[in-house]
């Protein structure tokens, strides 16, 4: 009986542990990030989110949900998924800034610190753009919300409403993945001079996806409670199509997916509501 005992409360450790560990790879991402290193911190928030996925998974699958294991995964979600994109975009919109400001090459930089040639001028509008940088902390802020909105929601068990953490953390952590691999080709993906590379772009991006955190939209939650075409089919569709902008544009399919997802949740809610 004692030896019973002894192997379940190992059991129900195990989800915390991984959650445990998907914290620590958001405090090592935030160290990169202050660093310079945001391909880095991108890669271990990618890391994070297989570890955000199997904590939750394995929880059920050992039968050992509890409320301390769901508030952790929040506290865990809140640093990883919520201040180190906040702290990813902060960085991506300095740089940015920067090169507008002064004189150097990037994201040919992204890797490491910026060489900032100090006798250039600024005049009053590059001024206001050392600002801008700021308003990507509105990106851990309304994470926050959301996390704690998720938490007391009995009605996002199977769907969620407004855009999960993670997804957001996906796309911002695309965007220096993006200008690193661009970089190394040689050749853009896309025009990323006109897209990414423009500061007041980047903080309206930031206050996009601020709001679509905490947006009264159902999304679809990956959750099958069976694998049949007619309850899933979005939710086939939509890794199948995700698969699909992976394969063929690398790091930019990351963002197309969560453009995607966004999407195809709308259509569902919209076939729904004609069904009802």
């Amino acid at each position: 009986m004692a030896q019973k005992t002894y192997q379940l409360n190992i059991k129900k450790h195990i989800p915390n542990a991984i959650t445990c560990g998907n914290l620590l790879c958001g405090c090592l991402a935030i160290v990169k990030a202050f660093e310079g290193d945001l391909v880095w911190a991108a890669y271990l928030v990618g890391i994070a989110l297989v570890l955000d996925f199997f904590d939750g998974f394995t929880a059920r699958l050992l039968n050992v949900a509890s409320p301390i294991g769901k508030d952790l995964d929040s506290l865990a979600d809140m640093v990883t998924f919520g201040v180190v994109p906040g702290l990813v975009m902060f960085q991506i919109i300095n740089y940015v800034t920067l090169m507008h400001i002064y004189s150097y090459d990037w994201p040919n930089d992204i890797g490491g610190k910026p060489h900032i040639d100090t006798d250039g001028s600024m005049d009053a509008f590059k001024n206001y753009l050392q600002y801008f940088k700021y308003s990507a902390f509105i990106i851990p802020i309304f994470s926050a919300v959301r996390l704690a909105k998720f938490n007391n929601d009995t009605r996002q068990s199977d769907s969620f409403i407004g855009l999960p953490t993670p997804a957001n953390a996906m796309f911002i952590c695309s965007i220096p993945l993006i200008f690193h691999i661009s970089v190394e080709d040689g050749q853009p993906i896309f025009d990323i001079n006109t897209i990414f590379l423009n500061p007041i772009v980047l903080c309206l991006v930031s206050c996009v996806l601020s709001l679509l955190l905490v947006a009264p939209i159902p999304l679809i939650a990956l959750k099958f409670k069976n694998f049949g075409w007619a309850d899933n089919k979005m939710r086939f569709m939509l890794i199948g199509l995700s698969v699909i902008c992976l394969a063929v544009f690398q790091f930019v399919g990351i963002p197309l997916a969560i453009i995607l997802y966004i999407l195809l949740s709308v259509i569902n809610n919209i076939i729904n509501k004609q069904k009802a």
